[in-house]
Formats: structure tokens, C-alpha cells, sequence
């Protein structure tokens, strides 16, 4: 029983504190802060900008496709957030340098559409732009999210009401009835596409106290892959989750034997001089 008062204690004095920053400070946009858990940016020059305890792959093993799960996400109806996770955890996997990731989403539409306006007779002769280039996928991923809210308020304000030290903060016991605890699980089943094996698979969770004044939140949710993500706390948490679900999944994934890649991306190589790549060797083409 000291144990919890003394927890309850350390919670509503870490409310107030919060309060105090949120209802002051100056107010001024910083390119590069806020955002969530998954960040920055993956291509030639390897994962950017990641968060720090992202896990990596020295070389990636195989091509892999992440495909909607057809079941949907359990995700707040008010939270305005986009529809999917998906392009989240596409950057976590291309930045990790795992896996070559290919397109299953609006990027192969614009390819199909491309090759039809091509057939229409649109498109001029000869183009760069030709048939039968795409690369495979052999392996897809598929995530899962189910998002949960708990209204921890009203206990915690009953507790506050009972210690005269905090009883007599003025518009404590108010703050404290807003109060919730927000919580993301999250799973990313790997299969692979030849033989239909799911090959690894990783669950991964997130939680958070949401202060309910001015977006304040306790909780490991630090420094946005899109709108909706970065700019939430819902979204914050969701995405500290699968970057959780990917550093679990990763660790299965290092030792799975690599598959036969395709051609490197080609690339100037850093010095302005086109650099193609050698064919025979693209293990480590989007992991320099």
C-alpha cells in the first residue's frame, strides 16, 4: 500500500509539472522537432536520421512486399489518423537495410498506368520506361494493430483528493480527471511468397499517459513518417509500437539464409558519376 501512494504521488507531482510546461513557453515551429518514434529517411545513403534504437541488417536478404491486413486495424474512431500503418513500416524496413522493399501500393498503380498510357499510344517510342522490369517479392509482410484507451482520471483525482499536499494545487484534481492511458500492440507476420512458410513473426507494444492538456503525454514517445503519425498522441504511440514489433522481428530475420537479389539500385556513388552496381553481387546494394 506505501509502495502505490508513493507511486501515486510521484504521478500526480509529474502532472503538475507537465501542466506547468504545457501552459507556458515560447510558442515557434522548429524544422526537424516533434514527430514520432519513426523518422527521418531511407534511399541510397542507407537509413537517415533513424531513431536510435532502430536494428539493423548489414545486408539485406531479401525483396519484400507489405500488403494491407485484410482483417483492418483496431485504431480511435476521433484520433483523425490515416487509414493504415503500412507506410511506416515500409521506412522502418528500408531503413534498417533488411530487406528490399517493392511496391504492392499507389507507386505499382502509377507503374500500371504508365504501361497502359504506353499500349494508348500516349507515350513516345523507345521510352525509359520498359515492360517486364519489376522486381519480385519474395517475401510479404502484412502488420496488425489493435489500439486501446483506458480513462485512468477519475481513480487518480479520488487519490489526489486524499493527500493534502496535492490536494491544495489548485486545478490539479481537475487535470488529473483527464487523464488516459493510451496503448498500441502491434504484430508483423513475415512470409515467404515461394512457399507460403510464415518465416518469422514479432509482436511489439507501446503505452503512454495522455495528460489531456495541450497534447502533453508521459511516456517513451521522443522525437514523423506522415501526417496524423507525428502529430498525435495516439499516433505517437502507435508508431513506438512497430518500431518495437520491427527491432523484435529483425532478430528473426538476421538469420534467415539471403536470397538471390536483383540488380542494384544505380546510383551516382556519392561523387556525381553514374554507378551501376555489379550485377553479381546486390546483397549489399541498399545497405551501403
Amino acid at each position: 500500500m506505501h509502495h502505490t501512494k508513493a507511486g501515486t504521488v510521484r504521478a500526480a507531482i509529474a502532472i503538475a509539472a507537465a501542466l506547468a510546461l504545457a501552459a507556458c513557453g515560447e510558442k515557434k515551429t522548429e524544422l526537424g522537432e516533434g514527430g514520432s518514434e519513426i523518422s527521418g529517411s531511407a534511399g541510397p545513403a542507407g537509413g537517415q536520421n533513424a531513431h536510435a534504437s532502430l536494428e539493423r541488417c548489414d545486408a539485406p536478404v531479401a525483396t519484400v512486399a507489405l500488403l494491407e491486413n485484410p482483417r483492418g486495424y483496431v485504431m480511435p474512431s476521433a484520433a483523425n489518423l490515416p487509414p493504415t500503418p503500412v507506410p511506416l513500416v515500409r521506412l522502418l524496413m528500408q531503413q534498417s537495410g533488411c530487406f528490399r522493399v517493392v511496391d504492392r501500393a499507389g507507386g505499382l498503380q502509377g507503374t500500371i498506368r504508365e504501361g497502359e498510357l504506353q499500349d494508348a499510344g500516349v507515350l513516345r517510342p523507345n521510352g525509359t520506361v520498359e515492360k517486364r522490369k519489376g522486381y519480385e517479392a519474395q517475401y510479404t509482410m502484412v502488420p496488425n494493430l489493435t489500439f486501446s484507451e483506458q480513462d485512468a482520471g477519475r481513480g487518480l483525482a479520488g487519490i489526489i483528493a486524499m493527500i493534502p499536499m496535492l490536494r491544495d494545487i489548485a486545478g490539479l484534481a481537475g487535470v488529473a480527471e483527464q487523464v488516459k492511458f493510451k496503448e498500441a500492440q502491434t504484430a508483423l507476420f513475415l512470409t515467404d511468397n515461394e512457399t507460403t512458410e510464415q518465416v518469422a513473426a514479432a509482436t511489439g507494444s507501446a503505452r503512454a499517459t495522455d495528460l489531456g492538456v495541450g497534447g502533453v503525454v508521459l511516456g517513451r514517445l521522443g522525437g514523423g513518417a506522415g501526417a496524423g503519425w507525428s502529430n498525435t498522441n495516439e499516433g505517437k504511440v502507435i508508431a513506438a509500437a512497430f518500431l518495437h514489433a520491427h527491432n523484435q522481428l529483425v532478430q528473426q530475420v538476421r538469420l534467415l539464409q539471403a536470397k538471390a537479389l536483383p540488380p542494384p539500385v544505380a546510383t551516382t556513388g556519392g561523387n556525381g558519376h553514374a554507378n551501376s552496381g555489379k550485377k553479381g553481387d546486390s546483397r549489399t546494394a541498399d545497405n551501403r
